[in-house]
């Protein structure tokens, strides 16, 4: 009866390492679950990018008034006629003195 129950022990011992260690185990499973949360963290943050970019796209297709706010904007456009003026804040120490 000694034998049958250490048997059945190693037995389980065996079992339970398979289980939680081996290849295909619980440990496995628990390390990619958390790589699937991590992919979809990340395909949420494209998806949002994807989105203000297409929204981007249509502006710019739709018309010129997007393409000379963003000429004017980042590209420093002024049209003929226009007058550019440029303020310089002053620092904090400037207006001490």
């Amino acid at each position: 009866m000694r034998l049958i129950v250490g048997i059945l022990a190693v037995l389980f011992v065996i079992l339970q390492y398979r289980l939680w260690f081996a290849e295909g185990g619980i440990g496995e499973a628990v390390h990619l679950q958390d790589r699937i949360a991590d992919e979809e963290a990340q395909n949420v943050e494209l998806r949002d990018r994807n989105a203000v970019l297409e929204r981007q796209v249509i502006d710019l297709q739709s018309g010129d008034a997007v393409i000379e706010q963003r000429a004017r904007e980042e590209l420093g456009l002024v049209k003929e006629g226009e007058v550019y003026y440029q303020i310089i804040e002053r620092d904090a120490k400037d207006n001490d003195e």
